[in-house]
């Protein structure tokens, strides 16, 4: 399935995708359980709620996804133009890794990693598909990262890496925006703040159910700037896969449903070319992560 949250009449509301529809999922639900003869049933509210409740209730939504798309239930689906797309879940943490694609890792320099070099962004850096991200005006050197995401689905705590990916909800694209003046133009690094200001975390367009994507070892990713691919990369370059990250953090901290791990950047960020170039006001960003989905965004 690909879940998303999504806006209508001002009310947020969590959906399944049906080709260009989205399907409200409780009122699905109850219209097949009133078809069946059965009494409702409550979904949770929200994305992460629904991750929360476990297999039983995607096993809800599952069957008022399939009741909605037979053809005398059009009724319940509402065209994906007519809704504003927010993004598809509210985290509840976000761990980024840094340098973990091979190319990107070559284009940074330094020495080989024997852990994955983690960093943390706030959940107030979290946007959304269309949206605008504002770079506030004394940050003079933002830069576009294009990762994929992985959302949890069940808690984690001191997993191996061959049970690692039974944890995992599914995957969405994010943009790991970066203020690199102070990741090294400081005396110090200050990572998490450099990749932790309003806004620099778009995400979405909506999360892509970890059946539907499949082992995720050779996923493609691009990005675009104002329509040049500034971005190419493929998962098969990360030096510490999906399943070592969700290990690895694992050992330290409790992952929850809902939590996000985003895996790292491919070569081709800005910051890293000659001569370097950043963002700026006006530009676009387009994001695409194979098997998942293309996460659009602008700068001002």
């Amino acid at each position: 399935m690909k879940l998303a949250t999504f806006q209508t009449e001002g009310t947020e509301r969590i959906g399944a995708l049906l080709g260009d529809a989205v399907v409200p999922l409780q009122p699905a639900l109850d219209a097949a359980r009133a078809a069946a003869g059965e009494p409702p049933e409550h979904l949770p509210e929200t994305m992460r709620g629904l991750l929360a409740a476990g297999e039983a209730a995607m096993v809800a939504a599952g069957r008022a996804l399939a009741f909605a798309a037979r053809p005398k239930n059009a009724a319940l689906r509402r065209p994906l133009a007519s809704v504003a797309l927010c993004p598809p879940l509210q985290p509840g943490k976000i761990i980024g890794v840094g340098r973990n694609y091979a190319e990107h890792a070559k284009e940074v320099g330094g020495p080989a990693l024997t852990a994955p070099r983690l960093f943390l962004k706030p959940t107030s850096s979290v946007c959304g598909p269309g949206d605008v991200v504002r770079i506030p005006p004394t940050v003079t050197k933002p830069d576009w990262e294009v990762e994929l995401a992985v959302v949890i689905g069940r808690a984690a705590w001191q997993v191996g890496e061959g049970t690692a990916l039974d944890h995992v909800a599914g995957y969405t694209v994010l943009n790991d925006i970066s203020a690199r003046e102070f990741q090294f133009d400081q005396p110090l690094p200050m990572t998490s703040f450099a990749k932790g200001l309003d806004g620099f975390c778009p995400l979405g367009p909506w999360l892509v159910t970890a059946q539907e994507v499949g082992e995720p070892w050779q996923l493609g990713l691009r990005c675009w700037l104002n329509d040049e691919l500034v971005q190419e990369g493929n998962t098969r370059d990360l030096i510490f896969s999906v399943a070592a990250l969700i290990a690895y953090v694992s050992r330290y901290m409790a992952l929850q449903p809902g939590d996000v791990i985003a895996t790292g950047t491919p070569s081709g960020s800005g910051h890293f070319r000659t001569p370097p170039r950043y963002l700026q006001p006006g530009d676009r960003i387009r994001l695409e992560v194979e098997r998942v989905g293309v996460l659009e965004h602008g700068i001002a």
